[in-house]
């Protein structure tokens, strides 16, 4: 009686890993889409979160934070550290995303920037101020005169 090997040959193997890398061709251009979008929102998010602790500070305190860390955590609360934010938005960059604060403090009004880290982890710029509107350019670090989300 003859012998039967048992397993798979080199061509079927071959066929295998053919079908594998086709999906995988197919699938991680669509996630690192979703990783973009996904990137975008966080920004916003954290856009309007800034902008809302922003006011709180004004409240509490009559004037403008003059630096995104003047919102974040601490023990004790004070003008330079209000607990408004949480420790990783106070460091200036989250979810591939660098948050840039401008004015504040004395004079009266403020404005912050999210600008992507790079091109695989956000493709639009957004602009806000104490206006509380939030704006986007796809093309340029966004400004006062960009249009405002949604449109």
């Amino acid at each position: 009686m003859r012998n039967q090997q048992k397993g798979f040959s080199l061509i079927e193997l071959l066929i295998v890993v053919s079908i594998i890398l086709i999906i995988a061709s197919i699938a991680i251009p669509n996630l690192m889409r979703s990783k973009i979008a996904a990137n975008q929102a966080s920004a916003v998010a954290s856009l309007r979160t800034l902008n809302t602790s922003s006011a709180l500070f004004y409240t509490n305190y009559a004037v403008y934070p003059s630096s995104i860390t003047n919102m974040g955590t601490a023990a004790s609360v004070t003008s330079t550290s209000a607990d408004l934010i949480d420790a990783v938005l106070a460091s200036g960059t989250k979810s591939g995303y660098v948050f840039t604060w401008a004015g504040g403090a004395a004079t009266g009004a403020y404005a912050i920037k999210a600008d992507p880290v790079s091109g695989s982890t956000g493709t639009v710029h957004y602009f806000t101020n104490q206006s509380l509107v939030i704006r986007s350019n796809a093309t340029a670090a966004a400004t006062v005169n960009d249009l405002p989300i949604g449109n």
